[in-house]
């Protein structure tokens, strides 16, 4: 099962559902809800009894609360582009104001400001992507990004969950994402017992859709992780 973040949908795991069996993408931008719990229930009430989690961004923090909720059903569990910290200070003030744009401007002014430090700078000249990208997250809709940025500045804290995780888990991210970088990925795979990091040239924030051939790679050896074996990050060009 993935967990889109925010704004996203399953149009940024398209190359995962084609080339991956039984992939399972929670649509719908868990139906305006405004709370990362509330988003976690939204999640466990579309999975089978048994899957494994990928989290995308914010989808990841879903993912971590997922786990919280129901750790039995949880085989194994990814966290792409994402952080486990705080809101930090001015974080609100810069969600607020990209909220704004949209207010006042429209969804397709709010999402020209934001998608790109999203992605790599040499991802932003695939015209076709990004303009993929850029309909996913106009789709979305301002109702749909102010509920998740309300999640987001209310998200609980991870610190408990992080130690508690029993099964096979990686730490997922793109060595050019300038919203959540390596060391915070780092962090997270420091914090989970096993945890294995994965890092993937050239790519930003929307890594399964900037490098979805290495992103697949990279979730095919987890998904045929054993839980025993621990070995050295590995870095995929």
């Amino acid at each position: 099962m993935i967990l889109p973040g925010l704004m996203c949908d399953s149009r940024m795991f398209s190359a995962q559902v084609a080339a991956l069996s039984d992939v399972f993408v929670v649509d719908g931008f868990y139906a305006g809800c405004h709370h990362i719990s509330d988003m976690a229930d939204y999640a466990l009430a579309r999975a089978p009894e048994k899957f494994a989690l990928l989290g995308h961004s914010m989808g990841a923090r879903i993912a971590l609360e997922v786990i919280r909720k129901a750790p039995e059903r949880v085989e194994r569990i990814a966290l792409a582009d994402t952080g486990i910290h705080p809101v930090r200070p001015g974080e609100a003030d810069k969600r607020y104001a990209l909220r704004d744009v949209g207010r006042q401007h429209g969804m397709v002014a709010l999402v020209d400001e934001w998608l790109p430090p999203m992605m790599a700078p040499a991802q932003q000249k695939n015209v076709a992507l990004v303009a993929l990208l850029h309909e996913m997250a106009v789709d979305a809709g301002l109702a749909t990004f102010e509920a998740q940025i309300e999640a987001l500045l209310s998200r609980p804290e991870v610190e408990d969950v992080l130690p508690a995780i029993g099964c096979p888990a990686f730490a997922i991210v793109g060595d050019e994402d300038q919203w959540s970088p390596v060391d915070q990925h780092q962090a997270i795979a420091n914090k989970i017992p096993g945890a294995q990091l994965r890092v993937v040239k050239g790519a930003g924030h929307m890594l399964p859709a900037e490098k979805p051939n290495e992103f697949n790679e990279i979730l095919r050896e987890w998904l045929n992780w054993p839980s025993h074996v621990v070995t050295s990050p590995a870095t995929f060009a």
